[in-house]
């Protein structure tokens, strides 16, 4: 193992968006049982040291690729597509109109049930935009459009975030 493998090699997996979680969720568990600090008690400070750089660096791998939205980022950036959120926010017409109506219709909710169908169909969206991101990236390989997608995303479960505040609050 090299500290500085990309995600995928450390976990061995091919870079693909398509991730079987199963065999991921394995590949963390082993990988953490080799790199455990707990593991090199009896090797001295320096060793321990290292076993926990290693220890956060497989979970910071493991945190990425288990999510799809961070799997698919990464997977924009390792092709030469970086995101850059903070500084690209240009989406579609469409795609904001969307928003916008979203954002309304939140507004307007008054009671559980409406925000309930709302974040159903927010999420029946969201799972929509998954699947056009797997395949950009994976039988594409269009990682500039993989970008703008995984930004649509972003705005997406932003606002499925502010469903959730809303149902809490109903829910009180």
């Amino acid at each position: 193992m090299n500290l500085t493998d990309d995600d995928f090699t450390l976990f061995g997996l091919t870079p693909r968006f398509a991730l079987d979680r199963q065999a991921l969720d394995a590949q963390w568990r082993a990988l953490q049982g080799e790199v455990h600090p707990d593991r090199f008690v009896g090797e001295g400070g320096a060793a321990q040291r290292i076993a926990m750089q290693w220890a956060v660096r497989v979970n910071e791998a493991y945190q990425r690729l288990k999510d799809p939205l961070k799997r698919g980022a990464y997977l924009c950036e390792l092709r030469g597509a970086p995101i850059h959120a903070e500084r690209n926010t240009a989406m579609p017409g469409p795609f904001l109109m969307q928003q916008m109506s979203w954002r309304e219709a939140l507004e307007e909710a008054t009671d559980l049930k409406a925000v309930e169908r709302l974040d159903d169909s927010v999420a029946t969206h969201e799972s929509a935009l998954l699947a056009e991101l797997g395949v950009l990236l994976d039988d594409r390989n269009d990682a500039s459009a993989a970008a703008q997608q995984v930004r649509a995303l972003m705005f997406t479960a932003k606002f499925r975030d502010d469903i959730r505040r809303r149902l809490e609050a109903l829910d009180d």
